[in-house]
């Protein structure tokens, strides 16, 4: 069945819907979020620094070496919900990002970092978003999503959605990663 799946994308409707953009940048951190609504969907960014991402893999027991794999990527806590009245189903596989340079980049997914690590006893699945999932009206998920990226990169997403039979592309622009450390306080 797997092998037929994209052949199975190119028969559902493709629609690309508009989307309401709301960003909130916080000058004491530098991050910026982004809540993006669709109808039937909303899609939530928060920007996560990589630091509070090591300290997050270490206090779940992650061997040294593994935090410090984390640090070559840009990582965000991400919220989907379905807020539609079919069910919403995505996958992770078929996200790109575009860096200024009008290169187009995967999102690394949850299996791939599980094959990296494999062997290894890691108990912490949970904290990354899974790459494939159906959500019934209502329903909502969120974990971390990753890409290979440096602190304060700027790219575009790319994502998309099926919902009530029909596949919805869209695209974020100019999205935030979390700078580098944390700002000094004036205090």
């Amino acid at each position: 069945m797997k092998q037929y799946l994209p052949i199975l994308w190119l028969l559902l409707p493709l629609t690309t819907l508009a989307a309401e953009v709301e960003r909130e940048f916080d000058p004491a951190s530098g991050i910026e979020t982004v809540q993006v609504e669709h109808p039937g969907m909303s899609l939530q960014l928060l920007p996560l620094n990589r630091d509070y991402v090591a300290a997050v893999f270490s206090a779940r027991g992650l061997p040294p070496d593994i935090v410090e794999s984390t640090r070559d990527y840009c990582a965000f806590g991400t919220i989907l919900r379905n807020t539609g009245d079919a069910s919403l189903h995505y996958d992770l596989r078929q996200w790109r990002y575009v860096t200024p340079d009008g290169r187009t980049h995967r999102v690394k997914t949850k299996t791939e970092w599980l094959q990296e690590w494999q062997g290894r006893d890691l108990a912490f699945r949970w904290v990354l978003l899974h790459e494939e999932q159906t959500y019934q009206p209502g329903d909502w998920g969120q974990g971390f999503t990753t890409v290979a990226l440096p602190p304060g990169t700027r790219f575009d997403l790319h994502y998309s959605w099926t919902q009530g039979g029909e596949l919805h592309e869209a695209r974020l622009e100019n999205v935030h990663c979390a700078p580098e450390g944390v700002p000094e306080s004036d205090s």
